[in-house]
């Protein structure tokens, strides 16, 4: 009994499990490795992706990749591409990467003349500033002597000494019967001068030669000043294309000795009298 319990409680690797085979030692053992060899793998690579993004980034704001050249584009007479530049702040050759477009487009927008302003990154080196500018389409008096020109909008663009030709004089009436002002340069004239506006930059081929002055009044009506002394009351500036097809029409057909005002405010029941 003794020699058979001694042989049972033997031949386990530490006393008393399985022995492991060889072979499956080293299996494990070489397991091991690869998966060591495999993460060792996965920091390296992953400590030089970190070394070349910093890098990267650091070289993207030296002056290999600065703003070196800013391209002025688009049609802009009123504005000078000098000023342009002025406005967007890049004379400095900022690093591309950290111009902001928008930031700067809005700078420029704020030029009285420029509507739109888009820029672009071009990498390495450059930008591109494309501009678009407002278009005049009336003149307003003041303040004291000098003359305004606004844009569709109301935004004055430019101020002058003298009246500019070609531009048709907008006169706006507070609640008073006193003239509207405009704004300032680069600012717009108040809402009251809306619906002239609207007829100011609407006004027909057929007829707008001869109109000498369109007049915005407190109740937001609009009158047309003719260059024959004729008046042109037009009401609100709803239905505006039915009312300048009344006024072609009795211009171009209807006697007009003695008549004072044409009345198309009420669109396709035009009235010619002598008040």
């Amino acid at each position: 009994m003794t020699p058979r319990s001694a042989k049972a409680g033997s031949g386990g690797e530490g006393g008393g499990g399985r022995r492991i085979d060889p072979r499956i030692r080293q299996r494990r053992v070489a397991i091991a490795r690869r998966q060591g060899r495999r993460r060792l793998r996965i920091v390296v690579v992953m400590a030089i992706i970190v070394v070349l993004v910093a890098g990267g980034f650091g070289l993207l704001h030296t002056g290999f990749f600065s703003a070196k050249t800013v391209e002025v584009s688009g049609t802009h007479p009123h504005t000078s591409t000098t000023t342009i530049l002025a406005a967007a702040g890049l004379a400095g050759h900022p690093p591309l990467i950290g111009v902001n477009a928008g930031a700067v487009a809005a700078k420029v927008e704020k030029l009285p003349w420029v509507a739109t302003a888009q820029v672009s990154r071009n990498w390495p080196d450059h930008i591109t500033i494309a501009v678009t500018e407002r278009v005049a389409v009336a003149v307003m008096a003041g303040p004291a002597t000098s003359w305004s020109e606004v844009d569709r909008t109301g935004r004055t663009v430019q101020v002058d000494a003298s009246r500019a030709a070609g531009l048709v004089d907008l006169a706006v009436r507070d609640a008073k019967g006193g003239p509207v002002a405009p704004g300032i340069l680069g600012s717009l004239a108040g809402p009251a001068a809306l619906p002239a506006l609207q007829v100011a930059r609407t006004l027909p081929a057929a007829f707008s030669a001869q109109v000498t002055q369109v007049i915005g009044n407190p109740d937001g009506t609009v009158n047309l000043a003719l260059n024959s002394g004729l008046t042109v009351l037009l009401g609100t500036d709803q239905d505006l294309h039915a009312k300048y097809e009344d006024v072609a029409a009795i211009i171009a057909g209807a006697p007009l000795q003695g008549a004072k005002t044409i009345d198309v405010t009420v669109p396709q029941s035009p009235t010619v009298s002598a008040s």
